[in-house]
């Protein structure tokens, strides 16, 4: 398997995109480290994915250093390395533009882009400590180059993510560490059902979205799995859009009443 021996680390690991991303990296062999805010569904994740000779959780803040700094080192104590990580962890409240509280705003700052930053920072020290390189997958999205008002403080984190992305892309490469993103369309996932479909509305979402359908969670790992692998060697510094097709569109499309 292509991760044999490799060690991984996925922040907001407890549900959706990241917990398939989890099940991504453990089928292709890495031993992996979930962390996530959640202990509850954090300990039902590590229930049910059953793995206890190849998984670790750590209950993690990411807008925390000293709590992202202390994730990196119990996966080196545990595993005695760290070759991936997957910045994914993130929030995204839905709400008017202007009822964008100071608070709110600095929350989503601190979890998605402060998150990404720290998460890479502690993954590129320890990677230039052993040596040989790895990899820094950041969980981007497509807002973060649309204009979507009603997730605001949530697009504006993720582009300022993709920056981290590329800015770390050139500092780390004379260590052979890469630094890519990876920023998923409409995805069914916890994050999107309930209140984002209500607020957007299913058949807006579909008529921006050229295939037709949401993503789902392990298409997103798919990508996650290729860009941490020796197939994408050669790509570091961008953000990879599994979205079916909507940052290309600029016109809706119709939609089949269901």
């Amino acid at each position: 398997m292509k991760f044999d021996g490799k060690v991984a680390i996925v922040t907001g690991a407890a549900r959706g995109i990241g917990r398939a991303c989890v099940e991504r990296l453990l089928a292709d062999g890495a031993n992996v480290v979930l962390a996530d805010v959640d202990t509850d569904r954090l300990a039902e994740t590590m229930e049910e994915i059953a793995a206890p000779d190849r998984t670790l959780s750590v209950q993690t803040d990411v807008a925390s250093k000293e709590q992202v700094d202390a994730l990196v080192e119990a996966a080196v104590d545990r595993f005695g390395r760290l070759d991936i990580m997957v910045n994914n962890a993130g929030i995204a409240p839905i709400m008017d533009f202007l009822d964008v509280t100071e608070d709110i705003y600095d929350r989503v700052m601190d979890v998605n882009l402060k998150g990404a930053f720290l998460g890479t920072q502690a993954a590129a020290r320890q990677m230039i400590a052993q040596g040989d390189g790895g990899v820094v997958v950041n969980m981007s999205s497509i807002n973060s180059g649309l204009a979507n008002p009603s997730v605001a403080t949530y697009a504006i984190s993720k582009g300022g993510m993709n920056q981290v992305t590329t800015t770390a892309a050139v500092a780390f490469a004379p260590h052979n560490i890469r630094v890519v993103g990876v920023g998923p369309g409409t995805i069914m996932s916890e994050m999107i059902q309930g209140a984002f479909i209500s607020d957007a509305g299913n058949h807006a979402i579909l008529s921006r979205t050229p295939i037709g359908r949401y993503g789902q969670p392990e298409e997103i790992a798919s990508v996650v799995s290729f860009l941490a692998s020796d197939d994408a060697s050669y790509i570091t510094g961008e953000t990879i859009y599994p979205d079916g097709g909507r940052r290309v569109l600029n016109y809706v499309v119709p939609v089949k009443d269901q």
